[in-house]
Formats: structure tokens, sequence, C-alpha cells
């Protein structure tokens, strides 16, 4: 008798109050944006040679940021699965900042 079985996936944790819900929402945009910014303002400040490098060290630093907070916020388990930023931030917040029951 084979005993393997699978896992049912969690959903994404649901926020409830808007203090969450803001807090989602700026780790989501600074997840989402942030390299953008910055490679605009080196562009700006800089020049395209600068910016260039800017991009391309500033998309190093956020993936790094993402899968950190991917690997603490995400269970083990679910972990294989694909996420956006949005989920990310959505299950860090609930995870480890907000900490709230369900209502």
């Amino acid at each position: 008798m084979n005993n393997d079985f699978i896992n049912m996936l969690e959903p994404t944790p649901k926020l409830y109050s808007k203090k969450c819900k803001i807090i989602s929402a700026f780790i989501w945009f600074f997840l989402k944006f942030s390299i953008y910014i910055t490679t605009v303002l080196s562009w700006y400040i800089y020049g395209y040679f600068i910016a260039f490098f800017v991009l391309i060290l500033s998309f190093i630093i956020i993936g790094i940021i993402r899968s950190k907070l991917r690997n603490i916020a995400i269970p083990a388990s679910q972990q294989e699965y694909q996420y956006n930023d949005k989920g990310i931030a959505d299950w860090f917040t609930a995870r480890e900042i907000c900490l709230e029951e369900k209502k």
C-alpha cells in the first residue's frame, strides 16, 4: 500500500484590518516598483551608464529580499508553488506583522 499523498494548498490569507491591508500594499509596491524607481532616479542624477548597472544591482537585491520574505512567510509545504508579489506581501503581512485572527 502506497502512503504518498498531496497536501491541500492553503489559500493566501485574507487581510481584514485596514492597517494590515495598507502594510501589505506598501510591501507589494516596494517589491514591484522599487527596481524601476531607483533606476530612473540614478539615470536622472548620474546618467544612463550608471543607471544600467543600478538596474542590474537593484534587480539582484530585490530578488534576494523577495526570496527571503517568501521563505519566512510561506509554509514549507507550499514553497514549491509560484507566488506573485501581492501574494508574498499578503502572506508576510498576515503571518509576521499582523497576526490577526479570522473573523
